[in-house]
């Protein structure tokens, strides 16, 4: 099945959207970006995730997050249904402040494997489920998440995960279980103690573990 892979580049596809037509690319600029696929327009699940996402706008723009979402129905269905997920998102009579690609024809459902095989409209043919794809300033894929059509996604994990990927891009460490923005982080272990002691001056703690391996070393960053 056709796809993309954790540190392809990403296709630098064109397509028409609610913002115009657009090569992705230009459009992502020396951002970090997510794409979000939706199943359809007017439909509920995809509502409430559009409006949520609208809702943080201010909270990727601050991670340097250029958002844009994707459904297989045209532009002008597009706009029509922003009008609803703004009103959902208690916002009435503004704008959504990203653009939505449509892909009524499925050429890019197709190329990047997003496809429910599950999941039909009234014509029998496959929607796209939910698709999240977080592309890098490099032009990468750094993360993507596949959910079926019908559940919603988590926006503040989405959240988290950027917070993740950017702060790993920039220091040699990786993030635990349950981590947040603030936590302690976990030393690379291609590190040496030498490397690492050097690395953070805030200090590194290991772990005692029953094998006696000195692999979980945390450091405050």
């Amino acid at each position: 099945m056709p796809g993309i892979l954790l540190g392809d580049e990403f296709p630098n596809f064109e397509a028409d959207t609610t913002s115009g037509r657009i090569k992705f690319h230009d459009f992502l600029g020396d951002s970090w970006g997510i794409l979000f696929s939706h199943p359809a327009d007017f439909t509920p699940v995809c509502t409430t995730e559009l409006a949520r996402a609208a809702k943080l706008r201010d909270e990727f723009k601050k991670r340097g997050v250029k958002m844009i979402a994707l459904s297989i129905d045209s532009v002008e269905d597009h706009k029509s249904w922003g009008k609803d997920v703004m009103a959902y998102a208690d916002e009435a009579g503004s704008p959504l402040p990203y653009p939505i690609i449509a892909d009524d024809k499925r050429v890019l459902s197709v190329q990047l494997g997003m496809l429910d095989p599950d999941e039909r409209d009234k014509d029998g043919q496959p929607l796209t489920a939910r698709c999240l794809f977080v592309i890098g300033p490099d032009k990468k894929l750094k993360l993507s998440i596949l959910y079926p059509a019908t559940t919603g996604r988590n926006f503040d994990e989405i959240l988290r995960v950027i917070d993740s990927l950017q702060l790993t891009a920039q220091k040699k460490v990786a993030t635990p279980v349950d981590w947040k923005p603030g936590e302690k982080v976990v030393v690379v272990p291609s590190l040496s103690d030498s490397e690492a002691t050097t690395l953070f001056p805030n200090g590194v703690t290991t772990k005692e573990m029953p094998s006696g391996k000195k692999y979980l070393r945390y450091t405050q960053i």
